[in-house]
């Protein structure tokens, strides 16, 4: 995600419930994210060996949902593809979320899986910013990842509307490719809403129907024991096959 992107946005935000002890909220300016490239034969044994594809549910078939965005959207969607050009030096003449995709996949095949983000805005933890943090990824970030819509948990023993659930994730049908949506989408987002505004967010994909739930407040595992780096990539995933990496990790 772009951090000048989020910053600079300026649209109006959803009305919540008021809570009886309202955060403070401290703004500073961001220091911009940049991608690092390292080694390629960094793979241990045990990882080569999870790297062979799997007939999986949602790779099976493909009926590519149809999106009409809006020019607001198309908007978003240009800027932040360009600024991820400037962020890995590759250019592409497409445009839109064509640009986007494509973009991710240049990245994809030159850089290794660790990106650096240095940002330093916090936001205090309470329920109010888990909550505005959900109500605002809902309004703001469809054209990005698709329909969504706020879901109720369980935090620390009271219900909390902190849980984004996203029907089908938009990149991850585009891109076709489990690497590309933990390495590319998953982490940096963590990463980012994390060290950006002191919130931590674990996203959680479901490969099978292509859903995600952003469950905002709560730390996301390790990468060496999060499931979604265990899962071997879809069938239909054209970088696995074409260039024989492992999608996953």
């Amino acid at each position: 995600m772009d951090a000048r992107f989020l910053c600079q946005t300026r649209s109006p935000v959803p009305s919540l419930p008021r809570q009886k002890r309202a955060c403070k909220l401290k703004h500073r300016s961001p220091v911009l994210a940049v991608l690092t490239r390292t080694p390629d034969n960094n793979m241990t044994g045990e990882e080569k060996k999870a790297s062979h594809p799997t007939d999986m549910l949602a790779g099976l078939t493909k009926n590519t949902t149809v999106y009409n965005d809006s020019w607001l959207a198309k908007l978003a969607i240009n800027y932040l593809s360009q600024r991820f050009q400037d962020a890995t030096g590759m250019r592409n003449s497409k445009r839109d979320y064509e640009s986007l995709t494509q973009t991710a996949r240049d990245t994809w095949r030159k850089f290794s899986p660790t990106q650096q983000h240095e940002v330093k805005i916090m936001l205090p933890q309470c329920t109010f910013t888990r909550e505005y943090f959900a109500a605002f990824t809902t309004l703001f970030f469809v054209w990005l990842v698709g329909p969504c819509e706020v879901r109720e948990s369980d935090f620390n023993g009271r219900k909390e509307k902190n849980v984004v659930h996203i029907k089908k994730c938009r990149f991850l049908e585009e891109t076709d490719c489990i690497g590309m949506c933990t390495n590319l989408c998953k982490v940096p987002s963590q990463t980012f809403i994390k060290h950006s505004f002191g919130m931590p967010v674990n996203m959680v994909p479901n490969f099978d129907d292509m859903s995600c739930e952003m469950i905002y407040g709560q730390e996301p595992p390790a990468i060496t024991e999060d499931p979604a780096f265990k899962q071997p990539c879809y069938k239909l995933c054209k970088e696995n096959r074409k260039h024989s990496m492992q999608c996953s990790s």
